[in-house]
């Protein structure tokens, strides 16, 4: 059966990302620095996306929607009333770019200026995905490191988007996510911040096998923090 979609104009699309923000489905991603509708069968044909753009790149097309498997959309509809229905939903898990000048305002101590460029940073949240990847220079450090060396934003984070977790808290492999970012974005260059204990070693791995799995070759290095700020030679 026929129904009303959305169909985005990649040659008119800015690369904003804001139609991404506005979409409570999750139909729409970003891929190669452009919107794309990601899924037919998550377009509910509202159009939240089409005011928020800025280009005129979003239009409504009469048409057959792609045929997904129908456990994965019975999920996907649950998950989503799921966070209708919850008030306490966390709002802070929405991705958007944090602006130098805004940053610059928000510094609160002496020390320098808030280099942070983007939101969420935790690995587990970070979408695959983002505005803010395309030709990054990505930062991907152990969450304590920021604690232990004092000018961590002045020396690490500037000019680059900043990803954090620890493996052995959240028990994860991050190796296939990270895949996902690299491979699926235009990065330039990949730094690995991680301190000296062994259970630091996890994100360095899955970083590293990441830059492998993406087919990708990019300049990247780690570089190693002792547990009272200092760089380790490598």
């Amino acid at each position: 059966m026929k129904r009303k979609i959305i169909e985005i104009d990649r040659d008119k699309c800015a690369g904003c990302g804001l139609c991404v923000e506005a979409c409570n489905e999750g139909a729409i991603g970003m891929a190669e620095g452009k919107a794309e509708l990601m899924r037919d069968d998550y377009c509910d044909g509202l159009g939240n996306c089409l005011p928020v753009c800025p280009t005129g790149a979003i239009t409504f097309v009469q048409r057959e929607a792609a045929d997904y498997n129908e456990e994965e959309v019975k999920k996907h509809m649950e998950l989503k009333a799921l966070k209708q229905a919850a008030p306490c939903a966390c709002p802070g898990a929405n991705a958007h770019v944090i602006h130098a000048d805004k940053a610059a305002a928000s510094a609160q101590t002496a020390g320098g200026a808030n280099e942070l460029r983007q939101w969420p940073v935790q690995i587990k949240l970070v979408p695959v995905n983002a505005p803010y990847f395309e030709a990054a220079h990505l930062l991907v450090a152990a969450d304590c490191a920021a604690y232990a060396k004092a000018n961590f934003h002045a020396e690490h984070m500037r000019g680059k988007i900043t990803i954090i977790g620890c493996p052995k808290l959240d028990a994860a492999d991050y190796s296939e996510k990270l895949t996902e970012i690299i491979a699926g974005n235009t990065i330039k260059s990949l730094t690995v911040v991680r301190m000296e204990v062994p259970c630091c070693g996890g994100i360095e791995q899955a970083a590293i096998s990441a830059l492998k799995n993406s087919g990708k070759f990019i300049p990247w290095q780690v570089v190693t923090l002792t547990t009272d700020g200092r760089a380790k030679k490598n």
